[in-house]
């Protein structure tokens, strides 16, 4: 999402795109998914794309990590959709709007139009809508058996993770910072505690639930912990989180869609009331990110039945600078 406050306002555009039609239906090629590496929200669509190889199914475009006035941008007119300025599907799906523009997107590319920005909902219907364009060997990242844990733990880390470290972050009061750093922590003990004995969140297998959390202990150290001022540690203080997050980092379509350099770059100049002269922070050390985890002695197969994705395309890969090492 913007990386503004709006980043904890309500989704506008919560269409669904289903197998079983609707007004968005499942269809290859029909929709373009625009997308920034430096949001952790937007990180969850793009390894869930990945992980479920509909990479030939759906496109996607990658913004700016620099806005200006204007909001989100991408780099050069996009070849599919013809916009430059992420705001220009909205208002093509609502004339006059006037709410925040967010990543991720799924654009209807006949129209133009928004189908939907629904961060809650967008990913799982990627994961579970999408199977006859799946790739073969496609992981079950939202299985049945265990959907309510993987919704109860999704909320917990939604409110008092990924929100949170916002909420901190963008406190005007004391009293504010005191309870969302208080609610941030209390939930990663959690995570700590729970990831001890445990490879994944939920059962054996990666699921939505890891994605989740994922993408944002990804931009904790270099983000959070210093500039929203989360720093009662580093996550690479916590063991079991910080070998729970080199380990899913290592596995195909995590990691390889991770790029450090928009992340720092975004956060670092859009976010600008504390850093007014735009400093990118030079750390840290993403090396650690590549050190052995030792988390296969837990057991666990990451891909249950299934198989890891192949390299991601070419043109989708992130660039040297964004990559540790």
């Amino acid at each position: 999402m913007s990386e503004d406050t709006s980043v904890m306002s309500a989704t506008r555009f919560n269409g669904r795109i289903r197998r079983n039609g609707g007004a968005w239906p499942v269809e290859a090629g029909r929709y373009r998914l625009l997308a920034s590496r430096a949001c952790p929200f937007a990180g969850r669509s793009l390894i869930v794309r990945r992980l479920m190889g509909l990479e030939p199914a759906i496109s996607v475009a990658f913004t700016d990590p620099l806005q200006d006035e204007r909001g989100w941008r991408l780099p050069a007119p996009d070849p599919v959709l013809g916009i430059r300025f992420l705001s220009e599907p909205y208002f093509a799906a609502a004339p006059g709007y006037d709410a925040g523009v967010s990543v991720p997107v799924m654009v209807d590319v006949p129209s133009g139009k928004v189908a939907t920005n629904d961060i809650d909902t967008l990913s799982i219907d990627l994961a579970t809508e999408w199977g006859e364009h799946a790739r073969r060997g496609a992981p079950d990242l939202y299985p049945e058996a265990h959907r309510a844990e993987i919704d109860e733990l999704n909320t917990d880390v939604f409110h008092n993770v990924a929100i949170a470290v916002y909420e901190a972050g963008m406190a005007e009061t004391q009293e504010a910072y005191d309870s969302a750093y208080q609610r941030l922590f209390d939930c990663l003990d959690r995570m700590e505690e729970r990831l001890t004995g445990r490879r994944y969140l939920v059962g054996d297998t990666i699921t939505e639930a890891d994605v989740r959390l994922f993408n944002s202990l990804a931009r904790f150290d270099a983000i959070y912990h210093g500039y929203f001022k989360c720093n009662r540690n580093l996550l690479a203080q916590m063991p079991a989180l910080w070998a729970y997050a080199r380990d899913l980092f290592q596995t195909p379509g995590f990691g390889d869609t991770v790029d450090f350099d928009d992340m720092k770059r975004h956060y670092f100049t859009v976010l600008d009331a504390g850093n007014p002269h735009h400093i990118v922070a030079g750390g840290p050390d993403l090396s650690g990110w590549l050190a052995p985890h030792g988390r296969d002695a837990l057991g666990g197969r990451p891909f249950g039945e299934g198989t890891p994705p192949g390299p991601p395309p070419a043109a989708e890969a992130v660039p040297p600078a964004g990559r540790p090492g």
